[in-house]
């Protein structure tokens, strides 16, 4: 059995990982890292990247209809086949182009998950390998369904590489990977039913601004929503598959063609032999401190989706972390903590939802005494001009400081509006400063003065 020492060996490719990797590398550390997947991480391979190419097409389809009989005289023909082909143009290089850049640095590449041996010794490839620090940027991955038949259901990475669509889909779980692919799947004549054990869909975003987006969703798109759904089967029939649970303590099916298991994600911990390791985990994932070290083994770093955090498992949060840890790694005496500001989170459903800072349920149990403005408004004429009737927002101001506390938006562009909170947040402007700035008009950034 071989044996190779490093300074640090990195868990995981994805935007978290490979900023270590990188970060260490260039000074001068002898750096390995592993992956049991391509290169790259969830997000550009098989994540947020390719979703929004289909999204962006479902966007000019969405556009095309509002404005039928107010210009557009015939809706534009759509093709599934070309639109994928366009999306592999996105992906096909990025394994290629990661390894090429690590290899850049003189890092050595692995290619299979790690299992610990113990607090700084691992076994991958057949090879016994020692490290001085060992960081963990594993990501996440579809949870386990754990009923009979789960093998029968597909996953978004396959709903991503589909050759052709059928007539009919379910998704098991309505949070924000399933919204989005039903949204997709709809919009190119899909008839799709969701099923949840929640009450309602999207149960981490404010209630009133996803209940815009449930109404646009049967009422537009013709999807069915089975809710307080507890799923215990899928079984294969001769040509679709039906879906059986328990709602209200009755038993219900579905049926469909193909059956995706979008019921959320959880870390990528469950190879990894973490107790032979003596790392400390969680449900949220691997427990660190405010520097991004492990509880229990201070030679363990986490960053990314895969640490029990107080980060969102949001891309932007996990190069945020790397950074983190590899300041952590290289200057140890003087430790960074991992700092958090507002952290903004977008569904890409059409319309979007979005929302950054606090629920009113947050604000109401921090003590503030705020003001609460939510509105309707389809008559402002960024959404009236383009035929758009879903447009509201809901913001939270502090009383005392005129300082936005959270903002909830559901409309066209809310996933770029959000990024004008986020600024105003971070910057601390009170909303008489942000009503006394001058915005470009017609824009959708200047709405905020609006909206506060």
């Amino acid at each position: 059995m071989g044996f190779e020492h490093f300074d640090v060996f990195v868990i995981g490719t994805g935007t978290a990982g490979k900023g270590v990797a990188k970060d260490c590398a260039k000074a001068g550390w002898k750096v390995a890292i592993t992956d049991n997947r391509e290169y790259g991480g969830t997000c550009p391979n098989r994540g947020c990247d390719p979703k929004k190419v289909l999204v962006g097409f479902t966007e000019i389809i969405d556009r095309a209809t509002k404005m039928q009989g107010k210009g557009i005289t015939k809706m534009p023909e759509v093709n599934w086949s070309d639109l994928m082909t366009f999306k592999e143009t996105f992906l096909d290089a990025i394994p290629a182009a990661t390894e090429k850049d690590l290899a850049a640095l003189d890092i050595k590449m692995y290619h299979q998950s790690p299992k610990f041996l113990d607090k700084n010794t691992l076994s991958v490839e057949g090879k016994t390998i020692t490290a001085d620090k060992i960081v963990i940027a594993t990501g996440q991955k579809p949870m386990p369904l754990r009923i009979p038949g789960e093998e029968y259901a597909l996953l978004s990475e396959d709903f991503l590489d589909l050759k052709e669509l059928p007539e009919t889909m379910i998704f098991i779980g309505a949070g924000y990977i399933g919204m989005e692919f039903a949204h997709i799947a709809a919009r190119f004549g899909v008839k799709v039913t969701m099923m949840d054990f929640m009450p309602g869909p999207l149960s981490n975003f404010d209630e009133d601004m996803v209940n815009y987006i449930q109404q646009v969703s049967e009422e537009d798109l013709g999807i069915d929503f089975i809710f307080n759904a507890e799923v215990k089967e899928i079984e294969k029939l001769q040509k679709n598959f039906r879906v059986k649970g328990i709602q209200d303590g009755k038993e219900i099916s579905a049926k469909a063609e193909m059956v995706f298991n979008t019921a959320g994600r959880v870390p990528s911990i469950e190879d990894l032999d973490l107790e032979k390791g003596n790392v400390a985990f969680s449900k949220k994932g691997i427990t660190v401190n405010e520097f991004l070290q492990n509880s229990t083994n201070k030679n363990v770093y986490a960053c990314g989706d895969v640490s029990d955090s107080s980060g969102l498992p949001l891309t932007p949060l996990s190069s945020q972390e790397s950074k983190i840890v590899s300041a952590n790694l290289l200057n140890s005496k003087e430790p960074k903590k991992a700092d958090y500001p507002p952290q903004p989170t977008v569904v890409y459903t059409l319309p979007k939802l979005a929302f950054v800072g606090l629920s009113e349920k947050e604000a109401k149990e921090q003590g503030y005494d705020y003001e609460l403005e939510h509105k309707l408004v389809p008559d402002w004429f960024n959404a009236k001009h383009i035929n758009e009737k879903i447009y509201a927002y809901k913001t939270l101001v502090d009383k005392k400081t005129g300082l936005v506390l959270g903002a909830h938006l559901v409309g066209p562009e809310a996933s770029e509006i959000i990024n004008m909170f986020v600024m105003a947040m971070c910057g601390k402007l009170d909303c008489e400063t942000l009503k006394k700035m001058i915005f470009t008009y017609p824009s959708w950034a200047s709405d905020i003065k609006g909206m506060v």
